[in-house]
C-alpha cells in the first residue's frame, strides 16, 4: 500500500458527512497526512438546467456565503485550516479531480450511498469522482443502518 501524504475529503455537508469525514481523519492520523476538505456547490443554472426566467445571483450568493460559513465550521471541527479549505463552484465530479489534482492528493475520501439497480447506472457524485480520479478513492459507505449485534 503505498503511503497517503496528502488527502482530500469530498463532502456534501450534509449530516452523514461526519462519518465520512471521520473516516478521513483517522486515515490521516495513520499516515500522519495532510488532509484537505472540498465542497462544491453546482449552480442552480445546472441543477436546473439553465431555463429560469429569473437573476439567480442574490440566490446563488447566499448559498455561496452559507455552504461558506458550514464549511468553515466542519472544517474547524476537524482542525482543518482555512488554507485547506476548498468552495468551488461547478460539477462536483469534475471540481473534486480538479482540486485533488492542485494539492496533490493520493486519496480522495467520499461517501458512497451503495446504491444498486438504476441508481447505480444512473451513477452517483461517489461514482463519478471514482471514475475520473487519477489517484486512489476511498468511498465510505453512509445512509444505511449499522448492524446491531443480538
Amino acid at each position: 500500500m503505498s503511503d497517503y501524504g496528502r488527502i482530500m475529503l469530498a463532502v456534501d455537508l450534509t449530516e452523514e458527512s461526519k462519518a465520512v469525514a471521520d473516516r478521513a481523519r483517522k486515515l490521516a492520523h495513520a499516515f500522519d497526512a495532510e488532509l484537505h476538505v472540498v465542497h462544491v456547490i453546482e449552480p442552480l443554472s445546472l441543477a436546473y438546467g439553465g431555463d429560469i426566467p429569473m437573476d439567480l445571483s442574490t440566490v446563488q450568493d447566499q448559498i455561496h456565503e452559507q455552504a461558506k460559513s458550514h464549511l468553515a465550521e466542519f472544517a474547524a471541527a476537524l482542525g482543518i485550516s482555512a488554507e485547506r479549505q476548498h468552495l468551488i463552484f461547478g460539477r462536483p465530479e469534475s471540481e473534486i479531480h480538479r482540486t485533488a489534482e492542485t494539492v496533490g492528493a493520493d486519496v480522495i475520501v467520499v461517501g458512497s450511498h451503495g446504491r444498486h439497480g438504476l441508481a447505480l447506472l444512473l451513477g452517483s457524485t461517489a461514482n463519478g469522482v471514482l471514475h475520473g480520479a487519477t489517484c486512489d478513492v476511498l468511498a465510505v459507505r453512509v445512509g444505511i443502518p449499522e448492524k446491531t449485534e443480538d
